[in-house]
């Protein structure tokens, strides 16, 4: 376990991640600087906390003095490591981590680990679901909004942690060893922070970078990106496939959800598609890899088809709102990227009108081209990224440029006719206008709320 008493410790970024760290070390007997880009203005409702543990804080941009006064720096998923600061910090061998190879250090128990482009929150709710109602002592945290280390007081050596964990995360991870990780898919994905796709591939494969052959990884098999990684674990792969049968995980058979141990084993039958109320053909998938990771951890097939069966959308993905004049309004907030969207658009079979836009992550909005002259009856833009998403899809489907969301909304909401979906899938990050996508998707759900019937 890492020894904190006494030890110099920087925490880099001031998020929600950031400042959990910053409380659990100070709590340990570190000696906590934190250290934001962002002015003391803005840092307004963290900084009295901070002050009152006795945490040092340093506003408006990063010293280089800070960063060389220190034993061990923890910086925040949102910061790169590759930023000054941090490159000449480990120059000189000082150890750089994030918050959740912090917290993997002192949490009790297994962990089970989900990542992906798209899919991981849903994934990681269910799954902290099926192993909660199998009986198993669950825990549920990481990139779906709850900081890791917040989870290490209520673990015990029987409990698991089912964690969300992201890219930006994994980054930053040494000794991470989950006993079950799944990479749920890897698309097109924050191309605005790494210099290439293999790049942010490679970070997704930190996941199961500590593992050995008495762990758990379960893979994609639709996915040629995610299928490459089984040559470059140590743990023992299983997959999970919505096209054709595996050799020991999940799969789609004859409409219902099967899953084989091994090989050389028989086929289970856990439940029927019928009994799965998430709209979408993506969240099949999300279903199948959930089945294969709590079947690892010893949950039954039985339980495990009554959690699902219960389960429906996660607040923000694919999540319906309303009906208003005969019109459907949901809220796909968490389509970050152009992949999440396409999935979005896929599960209506026509009349979308849809709403793009919010901070380009740089990649092109030309392959949505098919889906939406198949499905979308027109584009409401909002947010820095409309003039791209207009140049890219200009003579794809009708684009009406509104700049805000309430504006897209209105929009929208005049256009559709009865039978007809309004839908938020922006393909975008949210910073532009909105502090993150939960902050966008409510809002939304409130205009919608205000809509006349």
């Amino acid at each position: 376990m890492l020894e904190l008493k006494g030890k110099k410790v920087l925490v880099v970024g001031l998020g929600k991640s950031g400042m959990a760290a910053a409380l659990f070390l100070r709590y340990h007997g570190a000696k906590v600087t934190v250290s934001d880009v962002r002015s003391a203005e803005s840092l307004a409702k963290e900084i009295p906390a901070l002050l009152e543990e006795g945490i040092m804080v340093e506003a408006g941009g990063h010293g280089l003095l800070t960063f060389r006064r220190q034993d061990l720096i923890v910086v925040s998923p949102g910061v790169p490591l590759d930023t000054p600061e941090l490159a000449q910090a480990k120059s000189f061998g000082l150890p750089v981590i994030g918050e959740l190879e912090l917290a993997a250090r002192f949490l009790k128990g297994k962990m089970l680990a989900v990542t992906g482009s798209n899919g991981k929150t849903t994934t990681t709710t269910l799954l902290g679901e099926i192993l909660a109602a199998g009986g198993l002592p669950t825990l549920v945290g990481g990139n779906i909004g709850v900081p890791v280390v917040t989870l290490i007081d209520a673990s015990t050596d029987a409990s698991w942690s089912v964690l969300e964990v992201s890219s930006f995360q994994l980054e930053s991870t040494d000794q991470f060893h989950p006993a079950i990780s799944v990479i749920l898919n890897i698309t097109p994905d924050h191309l605005d922070r790494y210099k290439t796709f293999e790049d942010y591939a490679l970070a997704k494969e930190r996941i199961f970078a500590g593992q050995n052959d008495q762990d758990s990884l379960v893979l994609n098999a639709d996915n040629p990106r995610v299928a490459q990684a089984a040559s470059r674990s140590a743990a023992r792969v299983y997959w999970f496939s919505a096209k054709h049968s595996v050799a020991q995980g999940a799969w789609v058979e004859d409409g219902n959800v099967v899953y084989r141990p091994a090989e050389s084993a028989a086929t289970e039958k856990v439940m029927p598609l019928r009994g799965i109320h998430l709209k979408g053909a993506h969240n099949v998938e999300n279903v199948l890899a959930a089945v294969v990771a709590a079947r690892q951890a010893g949950v039954t097939a039985e339980v495990i088809r009554s959690a699902v069966e219960k389960f429906h959308a996660v607040e923000h993905r694919l999540e319906y709102v309303a009906t208003r004049k005969g019109v459907e309004f949901y809220n796909d907030s968490k389509a970050t990227n152009v992949d999440a969207t396409a999935k979005a658009v896929a599960a209506f079979p026509s009349g979308i009108h849809l709403i793009l836009g919010g901070k380009d992550k740089g990649f092109p909005y030309t392959v949505l081209t098919p889906l939406l002259r198949e499905r979308v009856r027109a584009i409401y833009t909002i947010g820095v990224a409309a003039a791209k998403i207009e140049a890219d899809l200009h003579d794809v489907v009708p684009i009406h440029h509104c700049e805000t969301l309430d504006k897209a909304l209105q929009a929208a909401a005049s256009a559709a006719q009865s039978g007809e979906v309004v839908l938020l899938a922006p393909a975008c990050s949210s910073y532009d206008q909105f502090d993150n996508y939960e902050q966008r998707g409510s809002v939304f759900k409130q205009l919608v709320q205000e809509l006349q019937d």
